[in-house]
This record gives C-alpha cells, structure tokens and sequence, in this order.
C-alpha cells in the first residue's frame, strides 16, 4: 500500500537566528570593532556594508545589534538599516559573543562508542540527549560530548555530525572524524545509501496491509511554527518525504512497527505516522497518548548499514532496545524478535 502525493519540490532548512543574550545570565563578552567605509560600498545601505566588513556573523544577528544601537557613527548609534555609508566614513560596531558561538566546545561525557576506526564513529545516543546546541541547549549536547572525546574534531563543522536524532529518540548514528570521510557520508546520505531502521509503538489500531509506503511530503506546519506536517506543496513549501512501514506485532493496547527510511526530513517517522492516524505512544507534539512506561516518543533508531565511505567496508550495525521500550512491549503482549 503506497500513500502519496506527487512532488518534485524541495526547500532549504530554516535557520536559527543567533540570540543576542546569554540564557544563563551571565554578561556576553564583547568587543569593538572598528570600521573604515571601503570605496566600493559608497552610497551603499549600511546593513549590506556590515555584512561584507563582518562576515563571521550572519545577516540576522548583525540586524539585531543594528536594532540594539550597537552600531554607531561619531559616537551616535544608527538603527536604520537603509541608512547610505560614504567611502571612508568610520563606524563601530560591538560584536557580542552569542550562545551559539560559545556552545562550540568539549565536554566529558560517557559517550556509547560501538565503532571507531581512524575516519568515523557509531554512537548509540541515549533518550534525553541533543544532537547538536540549539536555544536552550546551548552545552550537553552529542556535539559536546564529541569535542571532548576527539580534539580534531574542532576542525570539523557541527564537529562531523552529518544527521540527527530527536532529542527524545533512541539508537544509532554515524559521525565523521575527517572531513574526507564526512563530505563522502554526506553524499552518502543524500544518495540514500545510508540504510536507517527505526522501531515505533502505537497505542492506536493498525489497519490494512502489514506493509505501507507513505510519499508525502513533509514541512513547517503552516499553523503552527514549532511542529513539522504533512503539507500541499503548492500552497506551502516543504521536501519530499518517503517512509516504509512493516508490521511487526498487534496487541489490543496497541503495535509495534519496523520504520525504514528513504529520506531523513525532521520528524519524519512521527509526521508519517501521525498521518496514518498512528501517532508514537508518548508523542504529545503530533497527537500521541502519554503513559507511564514510556515518558518520551516511542522512537527507537535501532539499524544502520552502509559501505565504509573511505575503505569501502560494508558496515552494519543494531542496537539494543532500552528498557522502557522492553517494558512497554511486555506489557502490552507485543513480541520482537530480536534476530530479524
């Protein structure tokens, strides 16, 4: 059975817009910097200038300090963005070290390595851990725990991490330890021939086939920013989205499915599953029930295999279900079968 709607659409990842503020309450570090108006930007508006002479930040950031009265001429802050500079005009500007660029470092942690050679890792990443620091999780992170367990990754960006996992989602991921190894896992990805399996439990009854495809693309819920959704790509933007399902056992409490994907979009498995009216047990984001044996979505990233991107190596690897996944299977009679 093959749920779809046709799409030959695609979008870039929305980005965070660096803040301005510590979360923790401490005082940012700051410095001046002064700014000569190069003959080449005379007459040229003042935020198009910013980002030329201070390329480290992005646009977004400099539009806050510009709004902040961070940026000043003669002394006098200028807010107006559209503001003309003439050739030789001297600004200056106070750049203030933000979360984000002070999240980019090591932490020691206990790291599940279950692979190592000298181009890549496979981390079993616990429930409750984020992948990379983002508002609010600006240290804990993988990324953290990364750089503390491997120097040289400071030279890599998001320190090799070429995919992520739901805070709240369990189980396997390739990360790079050369730049060699993470732009051919990138390619490796986009290619698809990164093969990912996912374990999710439903407390809502499977209907139809054992075995489903859903195509359908996947992007910003139009209605609400904060959540993914299936959406019309002719009114709303959004990327294709493929996810296959297989029936692994059915209970009257609920079932336990096998997810294997061909794209890998944010929530995707959870989108997918909503839209077949089965929502993860513990998914409260996309309509799932909470219960007390699984606090967090019934997610479990439990396969992954592919050809070792330097030496070609075919690699394969399973990890455990942890143990509110086991007891919710227990209690609701579902059967795995840990060897298929």
């Amino acid at each position: 059975m093959i749920i779809s709607r046709p799409s030959d659409l695609d979008e870039t990842d929305d980005l965070v817009d660096e803040s301005l503020t510590d979360p923790g309450g401490h005082v940012p570090q700051v410095e001046i910097r002064g700014i000569v108006v190069a003959p080449e930007f005379h007459g040229q508006r003042l935020d198009r200038m910013l980002v030329a002479s201070v390329p480290e930040f992005s646009r977004s950031y400099l539009q806050q300090l510009l709004e902040d009265g961070a940026v000043t001429r003669l002394g006098e802050p200028v807010r107006k963005s559209s503001y003309k500079v003439k050739a030789g005009e001297s600004w200056s500007i106070e750049l203030r070290a933000t979360p984000q660029s002070q999240a980019f470092k090591p932490e020691k942690m206990a790291l599940r390595v279950v692979y190592e050679d000298a181009y890549l890792r496979i981390i079993d990443k616990p429930v409750g851990m984020v992948v990379h620091p983002a508002p609010g999780h600006w240290s804990g992170t993988l990324m953290n725990g990364l750089l503390g367990l491997d120097a040289q990754l400071m030279d890599l960006p998001r320190a090799g991490i070429v995919h992520r996992l739901d805070k709240d989602t369990s189980g396997l991921m390739v990360v790079a330890r050369t730049r060699q190894a993470m732009d051919a896992l990138v390619k490796k990805i986009a290619s698809r021939d990164v093969k990912r399996q996912y374990l999710a439990i439903s407390d809502k009854p499977w209907l139809g086939p054992k075995q489903k495809t859903v195509a359908l693309p996947i992007g910003r819920d139009p209605a609400q920013r904060l959540r993914m959704a299936v959406v019309d790509l002719t009114k709303n933007s959004g990327k294709p989205a493929t996810t296959h399902f297989h029936l692994l056992d059915q209970s009257d409490q609920g079932h336990l499915i096998r997810c294997i994907l061909e794209t890998g979009r944010t929530h995707q498995i959870r989108v997918h599953m909503a839209s077949l009216k089965c929502p993860l047990v513990g998914d409260s984001l996309y309509g799932g029930t909470p219960n007390q044996l699984m606090p967090r979505q019934a997610l479990h990233a439990e396969q992954l295999a592919f050809d070792h991107p330097i030496t070609g190596e075919k690699l394969a690897f399973k990890s455990p279900l942890p143990q509110d996944f086991l007891d919710l299977l227990k209690a609701w009679s579902l059967s795995y079968n840990e060897k298929a």
